[in-house]
């Protein structure tokens, strides 16, 4: 099967058994993940929310700043 794949036997042997150890996310339809990427993905969603949060903070002190006492 490797052969056929042009893999080498040792890759394909090696990917098999990370797929068993549930180390790859397997969906139809979808590209492979290991956890790393998965992990990845869950910290940039998270930087661009905490960074949208400062944003709008930064332009609310701004606002209250301006206001007269």
């Amino acid at each position: 099967m490797a052969q056929e794949l042009g893999l080498n036997v040792t890759m394909l042997a090696r990917w098999v058994r990370e797929a068993q150890a549930g180390k790859w996310e397997m969906a139809p339809g979808k590209p492979l993940r290991t956890e790393q990427q998965q992990e990845l993905e869950r910290l940039r969603r998270e930087l661009k929310r905490v960074t949208t949060e400062r944003d709008i903070l930064k332009k609310a002190v701004g606002y209250f700043a301006k206001e007269p006492s």
